[in-house]
């Protein structure tokens, strides 16, 4: 496995993992200037030539930074779905026994990415307009009841059944994102399926969420102290923080992408769901013709139903 893993996914892991950590760093330092300006503003006698000037300058930083946001959540994006689809194939090709080539991944991913970006954005729909209808239920205790003691434990109550669905939404866009590979459902309709398929194992899928989340926040936590802490550092400290986050990013990544094709073979298995390996490898392979995304039908060689 690791094998046909290592020509395959550095191609679109290392770019995501590099960039999410120079987002962090650009960011920050972008943060800072502004807020030496907004400071410097502060001490400015209004009305003057320099207040202007400095006023433009804010301005015009703040586009920076947003416009900058912008930008890296555009690449970001496009990164995840490109590693997923180039993951997921992957491990698709491995699991059938086929033989995988960086030149066949080159291949599937542009014409797989598509069907990721339509699931995403059914999913993003999804959150968007649940945060919404949440938002409003979270901010009506405190609207009510105000600040006190009283407010801030029933906004606690609500905030936690908030906390959980939004991580059952994410796990299911989560495995939604697989099946719009290896399956010919795509969008509102991978979403569907993937909310049938985790039934029974939600409690793995979470607990594997959550090991991840951690990762990423200690991974965060760490590259952001060395760049609190940057010039107090000696020149090792300074390179070998960088590249030691990078490096456990990366593997996290990885091993997050890994994960959900595995948990997608484990509940299609739990459903009694066999997959026959030989209409999948027909289906991933594209040495001859375009990419035909494997059918529900094709998915499933038997329906085995338990009499108890």
């Amino acid at each position: 496995m690791e094998k046909n893993l290592r020509p395959n996914y550095p191609i679109f892991i290392f770019p995501l993992s590099f960039i999410f950590l120079a987002h962090i760093q650009i960011s920050q330092l972008l943060f800072a200037n502004i807020l030496n300006n907004e400071d410097t503003l502060n001490y400015t006698q209004a009305g003057t030539p320099g207040y202007d000037k400095l006023s433009d300058v804010i301005s015009s930083e703040w586009v920076a930074l947003w416009l900058f946001k912008a930008a890296y959540f555009t690449f970001f994006l496009i990164l995840s779905l490109l590693s997923t689809s180039a993951v997921v194939y992957t491990i698709a090709c491995i699991y059938t026994g086929k033989e995988i080539s960086f030149k066949k991944v080159i291949s599937v991913v542009p014409k797989v990415w598509k069907r990721l970006f339509v699931t995403f954005l059914w999913s993003f729909a999804i959150v968007f307009v649940y945060n919404i209808v949440s938002g409003m239920l979270l901010l009506l205790p405190v609207a009510v009841l105000g600040f006190g003691m009283l407010g801030i434990s029933v906004f606690v109550v609500v905030l936690v059944p908030y906390l959980a669905v939004l991580v059952y939404i994410s796990l299911v866009w989560q495995l939604a994102s697989v099946v719009s590979v290896l399956e010919d459902d795509y969008g509102i309709k991978a979403m569907k399926k993937s909310k049938a398929l985790i039934k029974g194992k939600t409690g793995v899928a979470v607990a594997m969420f959550l090991v991840l989340v951690v990762c990423f926040i200690g991974i965060q936590v760490v590259f952001e102290i060395g760049v609190l802490f940057y010039w107090s550092m000696s020149v090792e400290m300074r390179i070998g923080i960088p590249i030691l986050c990078f490096l456990m990013l990366f593997m996290v990544v990885l091993f997050g992408l890994v994960a959900q094709t595995v948990i997608y073979f484990v509940c299609k298995s739990y459903h009694h769901e066999n997959i026959d390996k030989s209409c999948l490898a027909d289906h991933l392979e594209v040495y001859l013709g375009e990419y035909v995304p494997l059918k529900a039908k094709d998915v499933q060689l038997e329906q085995f139903h338990v009499w108890v």
